[in-house]
């Protein structure tokens, strides 16, 4: 079967001399894996369409394995992204964790929708810790583990200071934080962060501006609970955690 999908290029991996083995995630089939032979010779009229981060119209031709690229149109090879190492870093981060989470062959074009966009605002200047931590809440939407963060995990009250808990799975008011010695205190504003987040499309997200002290409660919210729920590792996380300690 012969599908023309539009993709992202997720992750790719060298395959003997000349091949490569390219995941793709797509608006119309999710996340497939396609066979680019001869995409490492230089003169390969596949070698632009399979390089990483690439945004493309790719013909496929689908078995019940792994399927063979025919051809393909690049349509953005978000430059600006490769150009600099803290964006590709990031973006190598959420194609990661996209490849580590999603399904293969499940379709969803609101998550293939806001991966694009998310490459998109970080290739266009979009703060990268903002739009990969916004992106981390998407996926553990997608995976069916993502916190409750419009109220107390433990009573419902929606008014108050909260504090986070990462055994009860989310907010806890003053009243419930007794229920978790362990849990992390949150500022006002991480908590509305945190709820805007959880119901944001990112295409409405427009320009937005976090204190370096709330990105930092975001990010410890955020690894403890996906280190809990997810439980998944990242090579680029590290290099990313690595990086943000030299605040560049």
């Amino acid at each position: 079967m012969i599908i023309k999908a539009e993709g992202i290029v997720i992750k790719t991996i060298p395959y003997g001399e000349s091949n490569s083995i390219v995941t793709l995630f797509t608006r119309e089939a999710g996340k497939i894996g396609v066979m680019a032979r001869g995409a490492k010779k230089t003169k390969s009229r596949l070698s632009s369409v399979v390089q990483l981060f690439t945004y493309g119209m790719y013909v496929i031709q689908k078995g019940s394995g792994l399927g063979t690229l025919n051809q393909g149109e690049v349509l953005s090879s978000f430059r600006s992204i490769r150009e600099d190492l803290v964006k590709t870093s990031y973006c190598a981060y959420i194609c990661e964790l996209l490849d580590k989470t999603a399904e293969e062959n499940k379709r969803n074009p609101y998550l293939f929708e806001h991966v694009y966009q998310s490459l998109r605002l970080i290739d266009e200047g979009t703060d990268p810790e903002i739009i990969t931590l916004l992106f981390e809440m998407k996926m553990l939407l997608t995976a069916g583990v993502k916190p409750q963060v419009s109220q107390c995990a433990s009573c419902g009250a929606q008014e108050g200071n909260f504090s986070f808990s990462v055994r009860e799975g989310g907010f806890l008011c003053e009243r419930c934080r007794r229920h978790d010695p362990y849990c992390l205190n949150l500022s006002t504003g991480a908590a509305k962060i945190l709820y805007l987040f959880s119901t944001l499309d990112i295409q409405r997200l427009g320009n937005v501006s976090v204190k370096k002290e709330t990105k930092n409660e975001l990010r410890t919210v955020m690894d403890a609970y996906m280190d809990e729920y997810l439980g998944v590792y990242l090579k680029s996380k590290k290099f990313l955690s690595q990086l943000n300690k030299l605040d560049l």
